[in-house]
């Protein structure tokens, strides 16, 4: 569905460099600090700037191919809506119907419903749930092939971001090929929908991980600085100085447990995996 491959955007005190890919029938997650290279990825993928270097391959074609038809596959949420505030959701349904030939009218009009959005009342005065629930909803509404969500449930309330991952997931149940790329700051959102995940640093992607495997093989190890200097380091990913000595990071958390059964180990999650990347030090 989407392929990047060593793309290149400079900015004055900033530089993204980066490949990956999200097949067909996967949601794959972006991670990362604010200012890490999330947003500038996804405009680049969405053409809403142009790249230094690299290529992009999006639904089959050269990015500098895609065509209007093509556009038409891609349904997209970035930032702020593309409507104005004036409008009501009903000025929005019929503008939705004369540009996009797939929009499902009836079925967008009823969903707003069933969320609660008033129909014809100007989205302005929409609280941030509501806005964000009818972004996801024209996404989705005109059978796009591929999601490009960027932070869609950013400053949502649990009750908000449960509906929109609701939509998200009844979305890749309609079509087996359908494919998103989502950013999401909220861990859980992520190990609960996301297949894999990128994990991007300073413009720099330093992991790509299934997050299943994540969740069962990873792990956080907590050594003296002197049983540090002898553990096996083959799958220690980052390391941090603590007061007791070293947390480790680690890909492989049952090898640890067999060779080091005395060791302390804690499981650990998409949030200890950022830290470790962003305090922690490559290893020695």
């Amino acid at each position: 569905m989407l392929e990047i491959q060593d793309l290149r955007k400079t900015y004055p005190g900033f530089e993204l460099k980066c490949s990956l890919s999200v097949p067909n029938g996967r949601i794959t997650g972006v991670i990362g600090q604010n200012g890490a290279g999330k947003s500038t990825l996804f405009k680049a993928i969405l053409r809403l700037i142009r790249c230094d270097s690299g290529k992009i391959t999006l639904l089959g074609k050269d990015i500098a191919e895609i065509e209007e038809t093509d556009m038409m596959r891609i349904g997209s949420v970035m930032g702020e809506s593309s409507f104005s505030g004036y409008l009501s959701i009903l000025d929005i349904e019929k503008i939705m119907r004369t540009f996009y030939p797939r929009f499902q009218s009836e079925w967008f009009v009823n969903k707003c419903r069933e969320y609660g959005l008033p129909l014809d009342q100007p989205i302005r005065g929409f609280s941030t749930g509501m806005a964000a629930k009818l972004k996801i909803l024209q996404a989705v509404s005109y059978g796009a092939d591929f999601l490009i969500l960027d932070e869609p449930t950013a400053g949502l309330d649990v009750a908000a971001r449960d509906d929109i991952l609701s939509l998200l997931r009844d979305y890749m149940k309609e079509n087996e090929e359908r494919s998103i790329l989502i950013s999401l700051h909220i861990s859980a959102d992520l190990e609960t929908l996301c297949d894999d995940f990128y994990l991007i640093h300073k413009g720099k992607i330093v992991l790509h991980e299934d997050t299943d495997r994540l969740l069962s093989d990873y792990a956080i190890l907590k050594v003296p600085e002197e049983a540090y200097e002898a553990l096996d380091k083959r799958y220690v990913l980052r390391t941090t100085k603590e007061s007791y000595g070293r947390s480790c990071l680690v890909s492989q958390r049952q090898y640890y447990q067999e060779n080091n059964p005395d060791i302390v180990m804690e499981k650990t999650g998409i949030d200890q995996v950022i830290l470790q990347f962003i305090k922690g030090e490559d290893v020695q």
